[in-house]
């Protein structure tokens, strides 16, 4: 994967910069001894490495900005970065750049249970959102698998979703405001503790511009009700089609549940011996959950059952107690860990209508075939996110390139069905050549120009999202 040539002038200055950030941090929260920058020098897409010039950790939004006035007015390109949980490269730093981490800003700033909503610092992981409401019965939404570690700073960034997005939504559906500050230092309030923001929908140009366009210190985000209660049914299935079919014909049917998760053989394997939920071992596995009061539940399910009865399971279970439901959920949650003990993968995120399941999930596997490359199948079934995990040989040489290029066509698959690059990853690096499959010259044209009103002089998050030709002309320009 191409970066761009680091900036010799700004790596001639770097004594210069560290002694400039020095003046409006302590000095603990600037990082710049090349052995402690290592920490910094990737995000969870590691095949892909590269130290920053050095990192900060400021601990509010006046270190932010004032961090940001000097990076700009000093021409030093940032890259903003949550808890380094990326899966898209979308924090992997340039030679001459500076990681802006906001772990530091973790705190909640105000809770208001009237309202529903909670403000929190950025740096602040997902689930301790939850956290810190769950007690007075309320909780957030988005649950992406990493939730245990992953920034709210990050979801922003990326529109994360998570299992439950089916029925709430993903991150832009529950982001009320932020607190945002721009390249030249700037902080600027969008949004807020409302319904919905007068003019220009800005807050959802900025949930999902990957670090392009500012960095968010602080969020407004929306909390709800606990429902009465919640249950999974698993089912088990011969092939992966009749399961993709199952998965269309619940939607067909009018029915929300509030996920469906789906697991191929492979990722049942590894999951099982890593986590031991007690899987049927099939070739294909749907976890589906539903919500409400008893008698919603029993009412759902019921359609649900016969729906899955229609297509011959070869194991039909519904969760009894929250000990048997917590296990069904153990081994979705363990997936990823679980795939990660067998060999090294790359794991993507294209999305594509619900109806072309069956048809995407057939195509992968004779692409398989083909690229000689084992692929592990976990996903949102219910909204079409896609995750194929592509195992691969990290010291095999040639094996990442191949891993790439199967990626590749994964992605443009999904695009040729009438879905697109990226559900919630993100763009970042490893999806960034590939906009041009989804977009016209003028989209991405449309795209800049607004990255141009933001950021002219092209410092925040360089090489991620925009094809790299495309953006070094931009910023030469």
């Amino acid at each position: 994967m191409e970066m761009p040539t680091p900036n010799a002038a700004v790596l001639s200055r770097k004594e210069q910069i560290v002694a400039r950030l020095r003046e409006v941090l302590p000095s603990d929260a600037v990082i710049s001894d090349e052995r402690e920058t290592r920490a910094y020098e990737c995000d969870a897409l590691t095949a892909y490495k590269c130290p920053p010039l050095c990192a900060v950790l400021p601990a509010n939004t006046d270190e932010v900005s004032a961090v940001m006035k000097i990076c700009h007015d000093m021409g030093v390109p940032v890259v903003p970065r949550g808890s380094g949980t990326s899966l898209a490269g979308g924090a992997l730093p340039t030679a001459d750049s500076v990681i802006l981490g906001v772990a530091k800003m973790n705190s909640v700033i105000e809770t208001n249970y009237d309202d529903r909503y909670i403000k929190v610092q950025t740096g602040r992981t997902n689930l301790s959102v939850t956290g810190a409401v769950e007690t007075n019965g309320f909780f957030y939404a988005p649950d992406p698998s990493s939730q245990l570690a992953c920034a709210i700073a990050g979801n922003i960034a990326m529109n994360s979703g998570g299992a439950h997005c089916l029925k709430y939504g993903v991150t832009t559906n529950n982001l009320m405001g932020v607190t945002m500050v721009l390249m030249d230092g700037t902080v600027v309030e969008i949004g807020g503790a409302h319904l919905d923001a007068g003019g220009l929908d800005l807050l959802g140009l900025i949930c999902g511009s990957e670090g392009q366009l500012g960095v968010v210190t602080e969020a407004t985000l929306r909390i709800l009700h606990k429902p009465e209660g919640a249950r999974p049914v698993l089912m088990g299935y011969d092939d992966a089609e009749t399961a993709g079919q199952v998965v269309t014909d619940i939607i067909k049917a009018g029915i929300l549940p509030v996920a469906i998760e789906y697991m191929d053989r492979p990722c049942i394997e590894a999951t099982e011996a890593f986590a031991k939920a007690g899987y049927p071992m099939c070739e294909a596995l749907l976890i589906v959950e539903v919500e409400g009061s008893d008698a919603e539940i029993d009412a759902q399910l019921k359609l649900i059952m016969e729906i899955a009865q229609k297509h011959n399971p070869v194991e039909l279970r519904e969760a009894k107690d929250a000990d048997e439901a917590g296990r069904i959920w153990l081994g979705r949650k363990s997936a990823f860990g679980a795939m990660g003990q067998i060999n090294d993968y790359m794991c993507l995120d294209g999305t594509i209508p619900v109806s072309s399941l069956p048809f995407v999930l057939k195509r992968i596997g004779e692409m398989s075939k083909e690229f000689g490359l084992d692929v592990g199948n976990v996903f949102h079934a219910g909204d079409g996110n896609m995750h194929p995990l592509i195992l691969f040989d990290a010291n095999k040489p040639g094996d990442l390139e191949l891993c790439e290029a199967f990626g590749a066509e994964i992605l443009k698959l999904c695009v040729e069905v009438g879905g697109c690059l990226t559900g919630e990853h993100g763009v970042g690096i490893e999806k960034r050549d590939l906009m041009n499959v989804q977009y016209a010259p003028a989209d991405l044209e449309a795209q800049m120009v607004v990255k141009d009103v933001f950021d002219p002089a092209w410092l925040l998050n360089a090489a991620k999202v925009f094809p790299l030709a495309t953006s070094d002309q931009r910023r030469a320009a």
